[in-house]
């Protein structure tokens, strides 16, 4: 355990490398199965990819130059420290091996890139793609992030993911003992879960072999189909008020494997496309409440973790 009563990713990073080590998300203009047709169309119901784009991060940019403009960036900040390439946007392993090598190599091939972080769906990975990870990972920090969003089946159908919990686990389970690092990441609050089944997410997450967890709060943003679905029948929708969502978390962490490093605990969009909650919190402050909230309750994460 850190400083803090849960394992946090900063430390887990300081810790592999020695040192800073800073994600440049990068968009290669991947699709997902359940926007382009072979699944489904719309995507999930809350995406805009755009709330979390930084303005480098344009497709028609090489993988190059959107990882040498994100370095310059942080370069300016941050003298001396190495990078991971982040493939963010949409799904990363969507394609066909030679196709993702290709992408994949070129970021490994910048200076300073030392690894690899690849955000994807469950249901979008093959034995020979986990194989390729898993032959990048003897020289390179490679970490393969599911979107899980969701461990209740209903929940998955209504916002449109087009895969099931059941799939999730499958694909865990062929990435397990591979060499690399596995995250998951978690939407809490989607439609139709009580407080009941959205703290069952944390004993589901904890059986599955992930080193690091994602969180943050359900969020209404323009542009998605869920914006359309709140302003018809906002009353389908019990959004957490930053008060309720500290408590919250300080339950959810203590059901929580203690091994897990929580890279992140909250993540609130751009101002210009947020519709609800707006909490008018820096991501800093919400963290520093979560932090203080723990310490009055005298608790921790895996307090009451059963394995």
């Amino acid at each position: 355990m850190t400083g803090k009563r849960y394992l946090d990713y900063s430390s887990f990073i300081k810790s592999t490398f020695g040192e800073r080590v800073q994600k440049i998300s990068i968009d290669i203009g991947f699709s997902c199965p359940n926007r382009d047709g072979s699944k489904g169309f719309g995507g999930c119901t809350y995406c805009n990819n755009n709330t979390f784009n930084p303005d480098y991060c344009i497709s028609t940019k090489s993988i190059k130059k959107q990882l040498e403009e994100g370095i310059n960036r942080f370069s300016k900040k941050y003298k001396t420290q190495n990078y991971l390439a982040y493939f963010q946007a949409y799904t990363n392993t969507y394609s066909d091996l030679e196709s993702l090598k290709s992408m994949y190599e070129e970021a490994l091939n910048v200076p300073k890139v030392v690894g690899l972080v690849i955000g994807t769906r469950p249901d979008c990975i093959s034995e020979e793609t986990i194989d390729y990870l898993s032959f990048l990972s003897k020289k390179y920090f490679i970490s393969l992030e599911f979107g899980v969003e969701s461990t209740i089946n209903r929940t998955l159908e209504n916002v449109n993911r087009c895969h099931t919990f059941e799939e999730t686990k499958t694909a865990y389970n062929l990435c397990k003992n591979k060499g690399f690092h596995l995250g998951a990441h978690l939407i809490l609050g989607l439609p139709g879960e009580n407080k009941e089944e959205l703290l069952n997410h944390a004993i589901e997450i904890s059986k599955l072999p992930i080193t690091t967890l994602k969180l943050h709060h359900l969020q209404i943003v323009k542009q998605s189909i869920m914006a359309s679905q709140y302003k018809r029948n906002p009353e389908n929708f019990n959004l957490f008020t930053s008060e309720n969502y500290i408590d919250f978390i300080a339950e959810f962490i203590e059901l929580l494997r203690p091994d897990i490093i929580i890279e992140r605990f909250v993540s609130e969009a751009p101002l210009d496309l947020l519709i609800a909650p707006k909490w008018h919190f820096k991501n800093f402050e919400i963290v520093a409440k979560i932090d203080k909230k723990i310490l009055e309750k005298n608790t921790w994460q895996g307090k009451y973790y059963k394995q």
